[in-house]
């Protein structure tokens, strides 16, 4: 099959749907472990890496990352397992070509921030480099289309990035993360930093993660108006209900919970963010105001599920194969109102 590429579709006018977020998702199906967070699953049980990749292609996503994110040295290194760096990305490159063959999906490397770079020292802007160099470098061997760099915090580990992808001659969808303040740690604003960074040759540039819906949306309409026309800018939030006093999901309080005392770190982040979780319906909103301001790369990141990536299709006017079981309220035993429904059950709907 022949597909077009990354930039052959953006600069077509298309949109470019990436369901990503395994690392939450394989948390909770209880394949992987929070706080380290690293993605042994890839070799651990390799098929329900490659069933999530499934599930998430027939809702509708255009992309198959790889999951290698945090599968980078300095986070095998944490957990004593530097020797499975290789093998680990090696084998998620394989799943991810396994599950886009014979389809029109793009498949992704993906590299993302080390938690090492510090602005001051330039010996860690060498052992960012050698991270970046080993994960793209195999990412290019195993033919990926493109590499998704995200959640990237400093400008500076932003441009490592950018550079060792140039050099590898992929294409980069470069995703920056920022905090409360929405600036980067090493400077410039985050709608800023696109603008520089597409200046120096990402060919995509965006945000991704840290911020829900809500959060997010005012960075882009920022990196909208200061970026030259023609940028290609992406917005891949996390699932989340982020508002403007909690505008990140590790700010968010939960002022409701029981057992506060239960929760490992006084957070609501990482683990017990279920109550504030998006609906499907706010993230095809999402996706329709991404659209409308002229972001054509759309993603969702920690905390999706395929449901949230099928709503964000449908609302780019698709219909994925998840699409045969997407909602129809009207056979609702109650609540619809289909002929056939009895009255004795559609006659207490007020009372449910």
């Amino acid at each position: 099959m022949t597909k077009k590429s990354l930039m052959e579709r953006l600069n077509g006018g298309e949109n470019v749907l990436c369901g990503q977020g395994y690392l939450f998702e394989m948390e909770r199906r209880g394949y992987l472990q929070a706080g380290a967070f690293v993605p042994e699953v890839v070799l651990e049980h390799p098929e329900v890496v490659e069933q999530l990749h499934r599930e998430f292609v027939r809702a509708g996503s255009d992309v198959v990352l790889a999951f290698t994110y945090y599968g980078h040295r300095e986070k095998l290194r944490l957990i004593g397992k530097e020797d499975l760096l290789e093998p680990l990305n090696r084998e998620a490159l394989k799943i991810a070509k396994k599950v886009a063959k014979g389809t029109d999906c793009l498949v992704a490397g993906n590299i993302c921030n080390t938690n090492i770079y510090d602005t001051n020292d330039t010996k860690s802007h060498d052992e960012v480099r050698g991270i970046f160099e080993e994960q793209v470098g195999w990412a290019a061997e195993e033919g990926v289309d493109y590499i998704l760099a995200e959640t990237i915090g400093h400008i500076g580990e932003a441009r490592i990035a950018l550079d060792v992808c140039k050099k590898h001659h992929l294409p980069i969808v470069l995703t920056l993360a920022t905090h409360r303040d929405g600036m980067m740690r090493d400077g410039p604003s985050a709608p800023e930093a696109c603008k520089i960074l597409s200046g120096e040759g990402a060919e995509v540039v965006g945000f991704n993660c840290i911020r829900g819906p809500a959060t997010m949306l005012p960075l882009l309409q920022k990196a909208v108006e200061i970026c030259p026309k023609g940028t290609h800018l992406a917005g891949v939030p996390v699932p989340y209900r982020t508002t403007p006093d909690h505008p990140t999901f590790q700010s968010i309080e939960d002022h409701d919970i029981c057992c506060p005392e239960k929760i490992p770190v006084g957070s609501s982040f990482p683990t017990a963010l279920d109550p504030f979780i998006c609906t499907r319906y706010e993230m095809a909103d999402f996706t329709e105001k991404c659209v409308e301001m002229g972001v054509h790369y759309i993603g969702v990141c920690c905390g999706a599920g395929p449901h949230h990536v099928r709503s964000m299709a449908e609302a780019l006017g698709r219909k994925p194969e998840a699409s045969r079981y997407s909602p129809d309220m009207s056979k609702h035993f109650a609540l619809g109102d289909d002929a056939l429904l009895k009255d004795y059950n559609t006659n207490v709907k007020d009372k449910l």
